[in-house]
């Protein structure tokens, strides 16, 4: 719900420089994210013995006091330091995906996080908008009031109405407890799970570049005033595309091989982020980004599939937290990075690096797949002869 006003509530604080603005609001997005970074795979870690139902409370309420209090902050510095603590206690998000995860028959893994997924896209796609809405009728602090109040809610719902279960298939596999050392070999012997890992920070710069930068884009498409709430549709219609085609993705990966998928997602995710660079129009953004959304709405579902198809599930809160862990270290540079470049030469020449970047995630993982599968070929001959 804040995401799409963060560079307007920063302009609120003082009389600046667009570069100033651009710059600060690629830091003050991208800090979360380092932090997260930092203590996912902790998070993860401490899920996987004492539970996970514990730490999505713990990190829920800890997200919702950070929020509260940024509709009080008056000063950047401040609302940095918020954003600090904020990713300290973002681990709901790996501890969720394992939650489900642990509670999943392999076979449907992809089908049934790509449903996951779809209630967090639905979040991304009503959340900017109704953010907007309200920024635009209640102001930037009110609804930063509101967003912490509606996770409380949230939180609670999982305090009182979940529960976490075993499946019979890993109920003796979960005696065995892994050390750190044993999680890290086992990512570095699975050629496809380490290069996921590392594409998933791609991705994430990629698709993060833009983020901050959004509303700043809308206002030169538009002049109209109530600029929030249209950058809060822009925000939504890469959700809107989400929501659409994420199940579908995640059920086709369980059909035919999760690497599969997110090759022809990374491709098609390349293709379709060029478009945005030449939008004349806010509907034709809008368009844009809805058929973008589209295209990466089976990224994450795909991933986690597939982590949840090769671990063992004592690790998979670590792994998924790991996982997060690499997509928020994107998180950090995408915004980071889209700051300076936009700064230097434009919003619109964004869009063409985070295309390449994209581009460059579907080739490295086709070389990871084909490399695997020739060793597997090769190990096979081995055996035969």
């Amino acid at each position: 719900m804040v995401m799409p006003f963060l560079s307007l509530y920063i302009e609120t604080f003082g009389n600046f420089s667009d570069e100033y603005v651009q710059r600060w609001a690629g830091f003050v997005f991208g800090i979360t994210f380092l932090m997260a970074f930092l203590v996912s795979p902790i998070w993860g870690r401490i899920a996987d013995r004492k539970g996970y139902k514990p730490i999505l409370v713990i990190t829920g309420y800890g997200i919702a006091t950070s929020i509260f209090l940024m509709g009080f902050m008056e000063s950047v510095a401040g609302l940095f330091f918020l954003r600090v603590f904020m990713g300290i206690v973002t681990g709901f998000i790996p501890t969720s995906l394992a939650f489900i995860s642990k509670q999943t028959p392999k076979e449907v893994a992809g089908r049934t996080l790509g449903t996951l997924q779809m209630g967090t896209v639905s979040g991304g796609l009503l959340g900017p908008l109704i953010g907007g809405a309200l920024a635009d009728s209640v102001g930037f602090s009110y609804t930063f009031i509101i967003t912490a109040t509606a996770i409380i809610i949230s939180t609670t719902m999982v305090l009182f109405l979940t529960k976490e279960v075993e499946l019979e298939e890993d109920e003796k596999e979960n005696q065995k407890h892994y050390t750190r050392k044993e999680v890290l070999q086992f990512i570095l012997q699975h050629r496809v799970l380490f290069t996921l890992m590392l594409l998933s920070t791609l991705v994430q710069v990629a698709n993060f570049s833009v983020q901050p930068l959004l509303a700043l884009y809308v206002a030169e498409l538009t002049n109209a005033t109530n600029v929030a709430l249209l950058a809060g549709f822009a925000f939504s219609a890469t959700g809107f595309g989400n929501l659409l085609a994420t199940r579908k993705w995640g059920t086709l990966g369980d059909r035919i091989g999760y690497e599969k998928v997110l090759l022809i997602l990374l491709l098609a995710a390349s293709l379709l982020f060029i478009p945005q660079a030449f939008a004349n129009a806010l509907w034709q953004l809008v368009l844009a980004r809805f058929l973008f959304g589209m295209a990466i709405g089976g990224i994450i579902p795909c991933v986690t599939a597939y982590v949840r198809q090769v671990a063992p599930q004592r690790m998979q809160g670590e792994l998924q937290g790991y996982t997060v862990s690499f997509r928020f270290l994107g998180n950090v540079i995408g915004p980071v990075m889209g700051g300076v470049i936009s700064g230097w030469f434009g919003i619109q020449s964004v869009f063409f690096v985070t295309s390449a970047l994209f581009f460059t995630a579907c080739c490295v993982l086709f070389w990871s797949v084909r490399h695997e599968e020739s060793q597997e070929t090769l190990a096979h001959n081995s055996r035969s002869i």
